[in-house]
């Protein structure tokens, strides 16, 4: 269950910083630059809207920014939440970076997202306004991409475990907004990754030869087939997948400059959640 939002400001000098991660000793690698103080280069938080309210600031991308004080990432700055910790109680944002911004419902870069591009002020919308979680630094100015990572929670959702479909099911629940995906979804058997351009065509899910991040892609002439999440498209055309067990036996990996084509090592289809 998400937390509920503080009532009270909390007055003073805010607390010092703790890395909000069990065991750690150090300091994020960003700590230096947070001074409660929207800089340039900077991703900032603002406990009230339109930008008002005690500041938190950062440089890069961060999963969890923990729950309770001395472990949490705060409010930094000066005026109403300061010291409070910016779990579910940011209410907007200015991205003062190079690089578009998503931020998350839930941590680990899962849930329900907003995005704001380079330079853009606003205010999180009604599904994230005091329910953000997480926030993720995408690619260059245009966002076309997401940092890879195996954050894999290894339920299978109906599928063999630790298969290419258990993780391809494990992103369309937590990053393409369907958290109740699994083999019978939508009423249909989704079965082995060959089937599932055919499954996608059944319950009304876009099925096309396009890529974009976030696209779910499918090999349908390789053995029992394939299938594995976009996570970059460059201007070529080509693009980037992460994926279970394909180069590594029931485990992640990772390819780049993947194609559209019949060859076995590609992929022939896109499906657009």
């Amino acid at each position: 269950m998400k937390s509920i939002r503080a009532t009270l400001t909390v007055a003073g000098t805010a607390l010092a910083l703790a890395v909000p991660l069990v065991g750690a000793t150090s300091a994020p690698a960003f700590a230096a630059s947070r001074d409660g103080v929207c800089n340039s280069g900077e991703f900032c938080y603002y406990y009230n809207s339109n930008e008002a309210g005690s500041v938190s600031d950062f440089t890069g991308s961060l999963g969890d920014y923990g729950t309770t004080q001395p472990t949490c990432y705060e409010f930094k700055g000066s005026g109403a939440g300061q010291g409070v910790c910016i779990k579910n109680n940011a209410a907007s944002v200015w991205n003062r970076t190079g690089k578009t911004v998503r931020v998350y419902f839930n941590s680990g870069y899962a849930g329900a997202s907003q995005d704001f591009a380079p330079g853009a002020k606003g205010n999180l919308n009604a599904t994230l306004k005091n329910n953000n979680a997480s926030h993720q630094f995408l690619g260059s100015s245009g966002g076309g991409s997401q940092s890879p990572t195996n954050d894999f929670d290894h339920r299978s959702r109906g599928f063999a475990a630790n298969n290419c479909t258990a993780f391809a099911a494990y992103r369309i629940a937590s990053r393409l907004g369907v958290p109740s995906f699994s083999n019978s979804w939508g009423g249909t058997t989704w079965g082995n990754a060959g089937t599932w351009d055919d499954a996608a065509r059944r319950v009304g899910v876009t099925v096309n030869t396009t890529p974009t991040v976030g696209a779910i892609a499918v090999n349908d002439v390789h053995k029992v087939g394939h299938v594995a999440y976009v996570n970059a498209v460059h201007s070529d055309g080509s693009f980037d997948v992460e994926e279970y067990n394909w180069n590594n036996p029931l485990a992640y990996g990772t390819r780049t400059h993947v194609h559209v084509s019949n060859a076995q090592a590609d992929f022939q289809w896109m499906l657009h959640f």
